[in-house]
Order: structure tokens, then sequence, then C-alpha cells
């Protein structure tokens, strides 16, 4: 069965990381004078970007951060688009996920609490 909540958080961060990836690029391609060497510089920078982003700030394992990474790289909001019926919106996923917890020794202190 297909697991479509799963999905649908990786293609949402992929969202968010893709903005970022392609703002990279777009800021160092100067740097390559072959289109090919683009796409692979894009290609290496969405997967390394995607799996420390998702090892950073999601629970997401390893091989589903490399997916993350991957569908940064097509473009994830042209995936998410397409899916759009098969999926819930993003207020529903929202609003029926999981309290999140955060222990209390990951907190971190302001200079008023310190």
């Amino acid at each position: 069965m297909l697991k479509l909540t799963i999905l649908q958080q990786m293609l949402v961060v992929s969202i968010a990381l893709s903005v970022i990836t392609c703002a990279l690029v777009q800021k160092t391609k100067q740097a390559f004078k072959n289109p090919n060497l683009l796409s692979i510089y894009s290609f290496l920078v969405n997967m390394v970007l995607g799996v420390l982003f998702c090892r950073t700030f999601t629970s997401v394992p390893f091989p589903e951060s490399l997916w993350v990474g991957l569908f940064s790289f097509i473009g994830a909001d042209t995936i998410y688009k397409t899916l759009e019926g098969k999926l819930k919106s993003y207020s529903t996923l929202v609003e029926k996920s999981d309290v999140l917890s955060v222990p209390k020794k990951n907190l971190i202190k302001t200079g008023s609490e310190k």
C-alpha cells in the first residue's frame, strides 16, 4: 500500500529545500561554463543538502532523506501539484499531526534564562 502521508510530508520538506538549493545554485552557477556540469552540480547540491536538511530539521531517516533530495532536484512543487487531488491539504496534514515534544535537554536557552 502506498504511504501517501509520508510521501506528502517528504514533498513538503522538499519544497522548502528546493527554494534554498535553487538560490544557492543560482548564486554559484557562474563557475560553470558547461550546462551539463551545472546539472550535475545542482543534483549533488540537492542530494547533499537534502540529507543534511532532513537529518538536522526532521526525523526523516537516511534513505527517505535521499528521496527528499531527489524530489527537490526534480521539482517538489510540480510533483505536489500533480498529486494534489490524491493528497490531503497541507492544513489538514498539520492539524492532524502528532504533537511534537522536545526533550528539555534539547531546548535552546536564551540570555535571560541562563
